[in-house]
């Protein structure tokens, strides 16, 4: 009988939704929510869930070391052949915690990892080279169909049936190369030539050496005119109120927060602090305006340098945060900036 690890968040096992999100990580025999069903399916696989970890999704965020150190630690003399996490959906914060703790345990006890996210999951970027991710659904409205796809994939892992790839296996491609053997051997020339006949007459061919596109972003033209602009401030570095009112995490976030200064000259320590966990925030919580520069804003548009300020900052954090995140963070924030005519923007990172 194969052992299978499973992971999944508090919400899932039924402890509680956001007031229940700093639960503090739980091993369990068995199973609990979701993986009941995953246990249910690996039954055919001659496997088993033995253990069930549990962890709220702020805990992981906030406490990523410790919570993954001692998950870790109270997986010590566990016999298992697989982990699982999930499935995270469209869910951010499930969906980095399923693939913190995902890699740690691939690291430490070399064993396969799988779980499941939507396509727009930030998880999905920051993971998918470290374990096998599904494409998942958008909601769990859907997780039966996710969780079969889970364990479809768990029992050729576990009985090592050789995969035919990420499109036919239905997890996203990992970005690994490795070299095939054909049944039919045929050369590399005549491959090629195939592929390029195919593509020159409008018909289907994959590449055997796909290469991810790259999103860049065009530079913006200069700011003709900077007397007469009206500039916005943002920064990646965690500058917040003191309560984070917004909550975003320390790090891989997913929320940002805007924040009124019109009425201030400067940001002061006490009433603004860092919630970055990339840096020392010591001289950031002294002095919020060594990041997010309100301070020197205000005093060169009394010099007259540029013409006018947005009245708001906004900001968020960059460590770990995807790229697919950003994205959708800046399509949020940009209709602010819209409606205050907003001419540039000062992005302060750190």
């Amino acid at each position: 009988m194969k052992n299978v690890v499973c992971y999944i968040n508090q919400f899932f096992a039924g402890i509680g939704g956001e007031d229940k999100a700093d639960f503090e990580p739980e091993v369990r025999d068995g199973v609990a929510g979701p993986t009941a069903a995953i246990n249910q399916g690996l039954k055919a696989q001659d496997a088993q869930v033995c253990k069930t970890i549990v962890c709220g999704d702020n805990f992981m965020s906030t406490h990523r070391d410790e919570a993954v150190q001692r998950i870790l630690e109270a997986l010590e003399g566990t016999e298992f052949d697989l982990f699982m996490a999930g499935p995270a959906f469209q869910a951010g914060r499930y969906g980095v915690a399923c693939g913190e703790i995902g890699k740690a345990v691939a690291a430490k006890f070399k064993v396969p990892v799988i779980t499941s996210m939507h396509p727009e999951n930030p998880g999905v970027e920051m993971f998918k080279k470290e374990m096998y991710i599904m494409v998942g659904s958008h909601s769990a409205g859907s997780m039966k169909q996710d969780v079969d796809a889970m364990v479809k994939l768990a029992g050729k892992l576990l009985s090592g049936e050789e995969l035919q790839g990420p499109e036919a296996e239905g997890y996203y491609q990992r970005g690994i190369r490795h070299q095939v053997w054909l049944k039919e051997p045929v050369q590399a020339a005549d491959r090629a030539v195939d592929m390029l006949i195919a593509k020159a007459t409008g018909k289907p061919y994959v590449s055997e050496l796909i290469i991810p596109k790259k999103d860049l972003v065009p530079i913006a033209p200069a700011i003709k005119d900077l007397k007469h602009a009206r500039i916005a401030l943002m920064n990646t570095g965690g500058i917040v109120p003191v309560d984070n009112p917004d909550k975003i995490q320390s790090a891989s976030a997913t929320r940002w927060g805007r924040y009124d200064i019109s009425g201030m000259d400067r940001l002061e320590g006490g009433v603004f602090k860092t919630i970055h966990a990339g840096f020392d925030p010591a001289a950031a919580n002294a002095d919020p305006n060594v990041i997010m520069p309100v301070d020197v804003m205000k005093e060169f548009l009394k010099e007259g340098k540029y013409g006018s300020l947005h009245p708001y900052f906004y900001t968020t954090v960059g460590t770990g945060t995807t790229q697919g995140e950003a994205k959708r963070m800046a399509k949020e924030i940009i209709p602010y900036l819209e409606e205050d005519h907003v001419d540039g923007v000062i992005m302060v990172s750190t």
